[in-house]
């Protein structure tokens, strides 16, 4: 969204906006462009504008209904084609079209739970979810009408105050009516346009429930005739009609009947269009957001103009001008693109109690500030659902003097949001895993987090957060897990090993930034052993319930732009643990030490490859070393079965290595299309039981190759490894987020 921002200012600065202020303006017809819906396949108008625009025909109306609303709403008030096509170029639309938070400038946890969870919604108990009706509630797209449509976010009448006359279509699903929206909000008026049933959420105004306009008027030639027009140029992308065959699951049927409803006027309002461009979206639906699919949309809705060159400049004629004539070109003050930090004169907070508007001026120190750009603006609204729980947060920015006021306004308080993911491998097979996220009703925020995991592995656990400031997060958590673990040695299954860990951990320390966290406190830990099976020759391993109490220190800093698959970034983490068994001792010897770390960086050599080295170790020190905090390897993820796990290519299963382990990684990533991956992994590692040993030992080497399909489930893909300590390939299958 940041990049948007930039490309339209440089396009706006060179734009030709079809304002009218000559002499010819006032003998010759005026003209409209209506724009049909059609979801993704309505990004081929702009192409069409384009040569409009080339061919010089003014535009005195624009009608829209759906994409088509969204496209003429923003022409309405200066974007030209090129602004245009560099908006949506640059947008990410996998992330607008769903009800994700912008995370990039939260905190580790929430960033982390964001790449955990399938599902996240938040309830709001006891009060009626007025967002609700949809599959997609459509907040981050009308974050992003907000933001595009500033200094013409009040309410407005579209025929006086746009720089073009325009009107827009929605469908009152109270009483079946059509809804021309000639006034109003304009990005509320594009959001309801636009609110195709079932997928996203309707938009409530008083009394009425608004849906996608096109259910009752997909082609709103009529709307541009009543404001005037006398000349209609429309484009419409609806493809080929369907036959029976085309009817193989739920998504078709539901789009056969929108538009069979889509239908609705049609053939009247294209018998009074002077110009009529059918754009071929053959191969493409409403959902086609993908930067090839856009590329082909805009150049398709281009080369359908171009076809009909001779009759767009024959229109001239009839319009009342020459060949020659273009439109003035106008430099507009408007809309005010926020490329810099604008003065801000003032802050309004609506539907916010006292301790949400004094969080919010500290975190973002507001009472400080004199000034707002496009990315706090969204850091803002981010923090209001995010930290203070708001079901809906927007921040209007209204012209005041040679400045701005922000206003602020919140929607109901969610009573708790809920989280689902599901993921499935080959070697643990299915798990669920569901979050309960419950902030309290205190004058400092407080946050309850509940977690339980289904599967092999059980796992519950139960956090509460205390958030005096933005940063500062003290935090006190109990977890308990019911662990079934194979251990194999050399690539062999040695014995399996089934055991409950309570665990309980008091952090009094616990600053928690957007890249940063420090953790420091005390756990206690309590090993509930219950079986182990395994050969006659399997590593002897005591069956004695005990506990432990550690203290601790954690640093972890993250910095990758994806949390699967970084082209840029970095992310380090290190931990220290002294272990006890009386908070002095342990088995009546001086405690147990632990010193950890992983570091990986991405070094990006194009917009596709990447390679990114990494070095992790973990080091063990004292006389007792209890085997249920042994060092392990195997695997693609650190900490996925046991806690101190750490991953080695070529390894697939968990296998215990010695009390010293240093490794080195290098991976190198291809990205081919869109989300397509990769990856070629290789390391070796050093272990032995005394550090100053750990280079006499033999060095252990792996690789593996892998390929994942990056969907918005989560990583779908399989690994093929092999390394000299196994001796052996194994073959690894993973369907979704990690956990």
């Amino acid at each position: 969204m940041k990049k948007i921002l930039l490309i339209l200012a440089a396009a706006l600065l060179s734009s030709t906006i079809n304002g009218q202020t000559d002499s010819t303006a006032v003998s010759r017809k005026k003209v409209a462009v209506v724009l049909s819906g059609g979801g993704a396949k309505g990004m081929a108008h702009i192409g069409v504008l384009k040569v409009l625009e080339r061919a010089g025909i003014p535009v005195d109306i624009v009608t829209g209904t759906s994409m088509g609303s969204i496209i003429g709403g923003l022409y309405a008030i200066g974007y030209n084609a090129n602004a245009l096509d560099s908006m949506v170029r640059v947008q990410d639309w996998g992330y607008v079209i769903t009800d994700k938070e912008d995370l990039h400038r939260q905190s580790l946890d929430d960033r982390r739970k964001q790449n955990t969870y399938l599902f996240s919604t938040g309830l709001t108990i006891g009060k009626r979810d007025m967002q609700a009706g949809g599959i997609i509630k459509g907040k981050n797209l009308a974050e992003l009408f907000q933001q595009l449509c500033m200094g013409y976010t009040d309410s407005l009448d579209f025929t006086r105050d746009l720089r073009i006359p325009f009107a827009c279509v929605a469908t009152n699903i109270i009483d079946n009516s059509e809804v021309d929206f000639h006034n109003g909000r304009l990005p509320q008026a594009m959001r309801a346009s636009m609110a195709i049933p079932a997928a996203f959420s309707p938009v409530r105004i008083g009394n009425k429930v608004l849906v996608d306009g096109g259910l009752k008027n997909n082609y709103p030639a009529d709307i541009a005739r009543e404001m005037g027009a006398e000349i209609i140029i429309g484009v419409t992308v609806q493809g080929a009609p369907k036959v029976a065959e085309d009817m193989g699951g739920t998504m078709s049927i539901l789009s056969q009947i929108i538009d069979v409803n889509c239908k609705n006027k049609l053939d009247e309002n294209l018998a009074i269009t002077d110009l009529h461009l059918q754009v071929d979206t053959k191969g493409y639906g409403s959902a086609s957001f993908s930067q090839a699919a856009i590329d082909t949309l805009i150049r398709r809705g281009e080369e359908e103009a171009m076809r009909h060159w001779d009759d767009i400049l024959a229109l001239k004629q009839r319009i009342g001008i020459d060949q020659t004539f273009r439109p003035t070109i106008l430099h507009p003050l408007r809309p005010k693109v926020m490329t810099e930090r604008m003065l801000v004169t003032g802050y309004s907070f609506e539907n916010m109690t006292t301790q949400a508007e004094r969080f919010l001026k500290q975190k973002f120190h507001l009472s400080k500030n004199d000034s707002i750009d496009a990315k706090l603006e969204q850091e803002l609204t981010t923090s209001m659902r995010v930290d203070l729980f708001y079901q809906t947060a927007e921040c209007r920015l209204i012209p005041d003097g040679d400045g701005v006021r922000v206003v602020l306004t919140a929607g109901n308080r969610k009573s708790v949001q809920l989280h689902a993911g599901v993921r499935y491998d080959t070697e643990e097979y299915a798990a669920i895993q569901l979050g309960l996220d419950i902030p309290l009703k205190t004058a400092i925020p407080i946050n309850t987090d509940i977690t339980l995991r289904l599967g092999k592995r059980l796992m519950a656990r139960g956090e509460i957060t205390v958030h005096p400031r933005s940063f500062t997060r003290p935090t006190l958590s109990y977890t308990f897990r019911r662990n079934d673990v194979d251990i194999y040695m050399d690539g062999d299954l040695d014995y399996n090993i089934r055991y409950n860990q309570f665990q309980a951990e008091f952090l009094p320390i616990n600053f928690n930034l957007r890249h940063f966290n420090l953790e420091m406190g005390l756990r206690w830990d309590f090993m509930h052993y219950r079986t182990k099976l395994g050969s006659e020759n399997a590593m002897q391993v005591t069956l004695k319930n005990e506990h432990f109490y550690s203290y601790r220190a954690r640093l972890n800093y993250n910095s990758e732009d994806d949390w699967y698959f970084p082209s840029r970034g970095s992310r380090f983490k290190a931990e220290y643990a002294y272990q006890t068994d009386n908070f002095a001792q342990l088995d009546g010897k001086a405690g147990m030490s632990e010193v950890s770390a992983n570091w990986r960086t991405s070094l990006s050599f194009n917009s596709r490859f990447t390679l990114q080295p990494m070095l992790y170790g973990r080091l063990l020190f004292g006389s007792t070393i209890p085997p249920v905090f042994g060092n392990t390897i195997g695997g693609d993820w650190l900490g996925h079965y046991v806690e101190q796990q750490m991953p080695f290519a070529g390894i697939g299963n968990m296998e215990y290595v010695d009390h010293q382990f240093v490794a080195a990684q290098l991976q190198a990533q291809q990205r081919i299309g869109g989300n397509s991956y990769v990856l070629l992994r290789v390391a070796g590692a050093q272990q032995s039981d005394r550090l100053k040993e750990i280079l006499d030992h033999r060095t252990l080497i792996g690789g593996q190759i892998a390929y994942y399909y990056n969907t918005i489930a989560g990583p779908v893909g399989a690994t093929l490894g092999y390394s000299n300590r196994t001796k052996k390939p194994y073959f690894f299958l993973n369907l979704g987020y990690e956990f």
